[in-house]
């Protein structure tokens, strides 16, 4: 059996020959790259957060508290990652989270198509996000075999979110995750002192510009009239009055696992789960939402709280290592974002996989060479705080 590991094998020996890594192989080198390349205010709303930042600064303080419990002579030369989510047997624990201009994040303009192409070749789900470049059946059909997840921004009018909904499971998507912390932007300074963001661009509205029954409230077509289009689009946006009441007709959209996503406080996690969800997806939207919301450090009540459920979790992860103490926190597969992203901006799908290739390889090292073979030895007792 192959090891994730082995991918820092062929960088060695592609230098033999000479050739260097094409991209970064660490989060600030990726990031500095990143940011060197792109445009400053998409830069901005990519790299930025709520208020001062403190809430995103504190993601990866988190990971940096906990260190992992070494074990030798443990037999653990190779190593098992693969994990089973909702039916689907995955080779490694790893997600490609939703991020809402990755379309616009390549120099083609077509990020998400990037990304479920390199989750084709890699076998790592993506979590598309509403906000997409291209139309969702044009990207899950460049997924492959590897399963995809749609995520939705539920609109303020139901039959959009309806018409969302269905498209995604008819154009093969394998679950939907309902996005709640977003009913409104958080307080972003960075956007802020722009003045703008990029969907008011039109930026990554293809999902609804491409939606019929979007379409049908125009009085013109977004071809025809695109400002009028995205101006509709901002005014049906977010849903600030969805509540739990609502979960059932959520529910009943789609025979698809629905997970739920923004979950932190257990009794949500126990109610949602009475209610007939398939998953809970512990997240403070990477600091980009509400500045203050911990994320890491919720994880070990959610999962205690799901009991057995599914868990996913992102936010503030950086590293394979990162991974790691993730999933030992109880996590049952883990979201990647802003690394992958600044992937898509230095490379397209080769900078993806790239980056992929590096978290998992750093995953699969950190699990071997303290000792563990296989994701169901990570549990809160490997870990020790720092």
């Amino acid at each position: 059996m192959a090891n994730y590991a082995d991918f820092q094998i062929g960088l060695y020996l592609a230098g033999l020959g000479g050739e260097l890594p094409a991209y970064p192989l660490t989060f600030a080198g990726l990031e500095a790259a990143a940011q060197a390349k792109m445009e400053h205010r998409l830069w901005d709303y990519v790299a930025g957060g709520a208020g001062d930042e403190h809430t995103q600064r504190a993601n990866v303080a988190a990971f940096e508290r906990w260190g992992i419990l070494p074990r030798m002579l443990s037999g653990a030369a190779e190593r098992d990652l693969s994990v089973e989510l909702f039916g689907h047997r995955l080779p490694a624990p790893v997600l490609m989270a939703p991020i809402g201009v990755l379309g616009v994040m390549t120099d083609d303009g077509h990020g998400d198509l990037a990304a479920a192409a390199a989750s084709a070749s890699s076998g790592i789900p993506m979590i598309a996000s509403t906000l997409m470049q291209d139309p969702l059946e044009e990207v899950a059909a460049a997924l492959g075999d590897t399963p995809g997840f749609f995520q939705l921004y539920t609109p303020n009018d139901r039959e959009v979110a309806e018409s969302l909904v269905r498209r995604a499971e008819a154009a093969g998507f394998r679950g939907i995750v309902v996005t709640l912390d977003t009913w409104t932007l958080g307080f972003r300074p960075r956007d802020l002192q722009h003045a703008t963001f990029p969907q008011l661009r039109g930026a990554c509205l293809a999902n609804y510009f491409s939606d019929p029954v979007f379409r049908s409230r125009l009085a013109a077509s977004p071809e025809d009239d695109p400002g009028a289009a995205t101006l509709h689009w901002a005014m049906t946006f977010g849903n600030p009055t969805l509540t739990w009441d609502d979960l059932a007709w959520l529910r009943d959209l789609t025979d698809l696992p629905l997970l739920l996503k923004g979950i932190g406080h257990p009794d949500d996690v126990r109610r949602a789960k009475d209610e007939g969800v398939d998953g809970i997806y512990c997240s403070n939207h990477g600091g980009r939402q509400a500045a203050s919301a911990p994320a890491l450090e919720l994880l070990p009540a959610v999962v205690d709280a799901a009991d057995g459920l599914p868990v996913l979790f992102d936010s503030g992860v950086r590293s394979g290592a990162d991974v790691i103490k993730a999933l030992a926190l109880g996590a049952t597969a883990v979201g990647i974002g802003r690394p992958y992203g600044y992937g898509a901006v230095l490379g397209g799908t080769a900078g993806i996989e790239f980056v992929l290739s590096c978290l998992l390889a750093e995953a699969d090292l950190t699990m071997g060479l303290n000792g563990y073979a296989g994701i169901a030895e990570l549990t809160r007792e490997v870990l020790l705080r720092c």
